[in-house]
C-alpha cells in the first residue's frame, strides 16, 4: 500500500509539473531575416526562438535557394545552433511579390508532391528545421498580376497535408497569414489545416497598406475605430473558430508607413493622403525628431503609435517600443504561441525592439 501511495504521489507530481510547464511555456520570439551571413552577427540571436530565412522561391515547381550567397547565409544561420541548440532555423517560401507561380504550381497533386519532396531535400541538405509558407494570397488578390483562383483554398489545404506527410512529424511547418478579414474569411480552411501546422504567423501589420488613400494604424493591437482591422480582431476571430491559442503568433512591424499631403486634422489620423516610402526602426531616432517637424502620438484605445509632421503634412504609422511591449503583454495574457516580426535587420542591434519584446516576455 505504501509503495502504491508513493507511486500515485509521484505520478501526481509529474502531471502537475507538466501542467505547470505548459502554463509557463515561454513565448516564441520569431524573426524573419533578409540579411546575409555577416549582418546576423550584429544581433543577439540568443533572444530568438526562431529565425526564418526570407525568401526562397519556386523554380520549376521546386523550392529553390536563389543564390550561392543565400546558401552561405542559411549555412551560417544553421551554424548558430551549435551554441544555441534550441534555436530553430526555417526557410520561407514567397513573400510579397515572391509567389507568382504558386497558384498554378500547387493546383495539382503532382505539383504539390513535387514541391513537398523538394522541401524535404533542401531541409535535409541544410539541416534546417522546417518551412514557412508565405503565399500572398491564396484565393484573393495579392501582388498585382499574380494568379489567384477559388480553388487555391482547397489546394492550400492539400499542400499542407502533403507537406506534413512528406516531412514527417518533427520538422516545423507554419504559414504567414494576412491579418485582415478578407483573408481570414476566404483564403484558407482553418479547421482543416491548423491540426497539421505548428503555428500561423499572423501578419497583423500592413492592415492599412500602401494602396490605402486614407491614413490609419497599420499595425494596431486593438481597433481604434469600429471598422478598423487589428491584431486583436484577427486573434479573436481565430479563437472563436476553435484554433488553439498556442498556435497563434502575432506580428510586429519594425518599420513605418508614411503618407504625404495629409491635412492637419486629428493629427493626420484617418485623413486622406498619398502613400510614400516609410522608415525602418533603426532610423526612427534620426528621422522622427521635433527638429524635423515630427510630433509623436499614442492612441490609447488602439495601443498604437503614430507621428505627424504639420509642416510637411506627413503622417506615419508603425510599431515602436510602447506598442511592442503592449503586444507582448497581450500575447502572454492570451497564452498565445508567440511574437514574430518583419524583420530583424530593420532593428537597432542594441536596445531595439527585439530587446523590448524579450524583456517583456520574461517578466512574471
Amino acid at each position: 500500500m505504501k509503495k502504491c501511495t508513493m507511486l500515485v504521489t509521484a505520478l501526481c507530481c509529474l502531471l502537475l509539473g507538466q501542467v505547470h510547464a505548459q502554463k509557463n511555456k515561454p513565448l516564441d520570439i520569431i524573426a524573419y531575416y533578409v540579411g546575409d551571413s555577416e549582418q546576423i552577427k550584429n544581433y543577439d540571436t540568443t533572444k530568438l526562438s526562431h529565425i526564418i530565412f526570407s525568401f526562397c522561391h519556386l523554380k520549376d515547381g521546386k523550392l529553390s535557394v536563389d543564390s550561392p550567397k543565400d546558401s552561405l547565409t542559411i549555412k551560417h544561420l544553421v551554424g548558430l545552433k551549435t551554441k544555441q541548440p534550441h534555436l530553430k532555423i526555417m526557410l520561407s517560401l514567397g513573400g510579397w511579390g515572391g509567389c507568382a507561380p504558386c497558384s498554378e504550381a500547387f493546383s495539382t497533386a503532382a505539383g504539390r508532391q513535387k514541391f513537398a519532396t523538394s522541401v524535404k531535400e533542401i531541409n535535409d541538405y541544410f539541416k534546417t528545421d522546417g518551412i514557412d509558407l508565405d503565399w500572398e494570397y491564396p484565393t484573393i488578390e495579392g501582388h498585382p498580376g499574380h494568379l489567384y483562383q477559388d480553388s487555391d483554398k482547397q489546394n492550400f489545404s492539400e499542400l499542407i497535408k502533403i507537406l506534413r506527410k512528406t516531412l514527417g512529424k518533427k520538422p516545423e511547418l507554419s504559414f504567414a497569414a494576412g491579418g485582415f478579414q478578407l483573408y481570414l474569411d476566404k483564403s484558407v480552411n482553418w479547421k482543416e489545416i491548423m491540426p497539421l501546422v505548428n503555428r500561423v504567423n499572423i501578419m497583423s501589420y500592413d492592415l492599412v497598406n500602401g494602396y490605402a488613400t486614407i491614413t490609419g494604424h497599420q499595425t494596431p493591437l486593438y481597433s481604434g475605430i469600429e471598422s478598423a482591422e487589428s491584431t486583436n480582431r484577427a486573434v479573436e476571430y481565430l479563437l472563436k473558430l476553435g484554433i488553439p491559442a498556442e498556435k497563434l503568433v502575432i506580428g510586429c512591424a519594425f518599420y513605418t508607413r508614411i503618407w504625404e499631403n495629409v491635412s492637419n486634422n486629428n493629427n493626420g489620423l484617418y485623413q486622406s493622403g498619398h502613400h510614400i516610402a516609410g522608415v525602418n526602426f533603426k532610423e526612427y531616432a534620426s528621422i522622427f525628431t521635433k527638429e524635423k517637424g515630427w510630433n509623436y502620438f499614442w492612441d490609447e484605445k488602439a495601443k498604437a503609435a503614430y507621428w505627424y509632421n504639420a509642416k510637411e503634412k506627413k503622417f506615419a504609422t508603425g510599431d515602436d517600443v510602447a506598442s511592442v511591449i503592449e503586444k507582448t503583454k497581450y500575447a502572454k495574457k492570451q497564452k498565445l504561441g508567440g511574437i514574430m516580426f518583419w524583420e530583424l535587420t530593420l532593428d537597432t542591434p542594441q536596445n531595439g525592439l527585439l530587446d523590448q519584446i524579450y524583456k517583456e516576455s520574461k517578466k512574471q
